[in-house]
């Protein structure tokens, strides 16, 4: 399970560090082995590989009615690897939909990560937290 945020840069080749915290447990249980592909929130979701063949199947199977939401998901999505170093590669075209600039946030999911640009993702907070989360605290206590 992935929790927490991390506050990480993206450099010149668009690579991001994986913290270490996850990169342990992504290389024993995976090898590293990871898919990217956009979020209609903006951001990019991140998953280990074997997660990610779950999911594609749910996806692939929808109705036709939710073709935009296949066309988003599985359309763009790319699979990567980490290097020696943990880094990965976030290809030109996800950096540009998700509007990544150089600095970024990566916050574990419980079995994926989210992959905000840091301002995108300080306004969404900012929002959710405005809006408040009345109905999904009806059902959930501290």
């Amino acid at each position: 399970m992935f929790q927490g945020s991390s506050a990480l840069t993206l450099d010149a080749k668009g690579r991001i560090s994986i913290p270490t915290r996850h990169r342990d447990a992504l290389i024993s249980q995976v090898e590293g082995r990871l898919t990217l592909t956009r979020h209609p929130d903006g951001c990019l979701l991140v998953y280990p590989r074997p997660v990610w063949e779950q999911k594609r199947q749910e996806v692939a199977r929808l109705p036709m009615k939710a073709r935009p939401l296949q066309r988003l998901l599985l359309g763009n999505a790319q699979d990567v690897e980490m290097d020696g170093s943990g880094r990965i590669l976030v290809a030109p075209e996800l950096r540009a939909a998700a509007g990544l600039s150089r600095e970024v946030m990566l916050l574990g999911m419980g079995n994926h990560f989210e992959l905000w640009d840091v301002a995108a993702w300080a306004s969404r907070e900012e929002e959710d937290l405005a809006k408040g989360m009345t109905e999904a605290l009806e059902e959930f206590t501290f």
